[in-house]
């Protein structure tokens, strides 16, 4: 008898349909909205594999109404939407997608980083609102990105491939991590120094680190407070590391210069957020990975673990 699989996105049918050999399919039809939380709990009481996104939690109860649940594979490499602790305590396997969306990633965080420091997307919008009347030395000035000082916060293998990037923009590289890199140190010159330096001393400040119980609220408004008010805040890691009401004081009183901000603490943001009003943020909507061939390479990730689940084989990437 084949195992019962229920994936919470409308996938690519090319992805999905080799999964048929192992497993009665069922999925989520609306491709760009999160399944309601109470048609997740329901799809979950059958089935013994789940294949999720950032967007759905896993969580105690989702687990007390899925008494079957033997695997949940994510389709991401950050995995705060999954209680591991609470799957570990009843055995369930949980996968994710790491290694195939660093260079993504890191393009479009420093993509992001320039944008922010030379005002790309607001002279856009200046452009096509028909304010573009004449030129004067002043207009839509930004911040020069070649041999600035950039700190980042979390040196993994997103943070290293962001300050590779960095390094042919001739910046100087600053990084705080939880151990220190003494390869790429030796290699790169990225220099290791306290996370107060490195916001003390930074043009740019871009965070890599996970979100966990160790970084929620790491960025508030005492650290923000070191920065310097010329210096530009990027986030494309996780929403909840910075404290984004203190964030928005910062902007808006002339505490810090600009932000560029991927994530949030919630998601999708509410329409109404106050750093939705301010011109110097510049807001995507949490595209770091997406890129055609990177969110292929993840979803294939994600197939290799349920065909091998399926076959009744070892599992890769299994979250540990």
């Amino acid at each position: 008898m084949k195992k019962k699989l229920f994936i919470t996105r409308k996938f690519p049918t090319h992805i999905v349909e080799p999964l048929q050999e192992f497993y009665e399919i069922s999925q989520w039809e609306e491709e760009d909205l999160v399944i309601p939380r109470d048609k997740l709990l329901a799809a979950v009481a059958d089935c013994e594999v789940l294949w999720v996104t950032i967007a759905d939690q896993v969580d105690e109860e989702l687990l007390s109404h899925a008494p079957n649940l033997k695997l949940v594979t994510n389709l991401a490499v950050g995995y705060n939407n999954i209680d591991v602790k609470a799957l570990r305590k009843q055995g369930i396997m949980a996968t994710n997608t790491p290694g195939v969306l660093t260079n993504t990633t890191a393009d479009l965080v420093f993509g992001l980083l320039l944008a922010t420091a030379r005002r790309i997307p607001e002279s856009e919008r200046y452009l096509r609102e028909g304010k573009w009347n004449s030129w004067y030395p002043m207009q839509l000035v930004g911040k020069d990105v070649s041999g600035a000082t950039i700190g980042i916060i979390g040196m993994g293998r997103i943070g290293q491939a962001v300050a590779r990037r960095a390094k042919g923009f001739d910046m100087k590289i600053l990084y705080n991590n939880r151990r220190r890199r003494h390869e790429a140190e030796e290699m790169y010159g990225f220099q290791y120094v306290s996370l107060e330096d490195l916001l003390k001393q930074s043009d740019f400040v871009v965070i890599m680190t996970p979100y966990n119980t160790d970084t929620e609220g790491l960025i508030g408004a005492q650290e923000l407070a070191l920065m310097k008010e010329d210096a530009v805040l990027i986030n494309a890691s996780r929403g909840g590391i910075i404290d984004e009401a203190a964030l928005y004081d910062a902007l808006k009183n002339g505490k810090l210069w600009a932000a560029g901000l991927d994530v949030f603490e919630q998601e999708p943001i509410a329409m109404n957020h106050p750093l939705l009003t301010l011109p110097n943020v510049v807001a995507l909507p949490h595209i770091g990975s997406a890129s055609l061939a990177t969110r292929t390479a993840m979803l294939m990730l994600n197939v290799k673990a349920l065909t091998a689940y399926g076959q009744g084989k070892a599992i890769s990437n299994r979250i540990d």
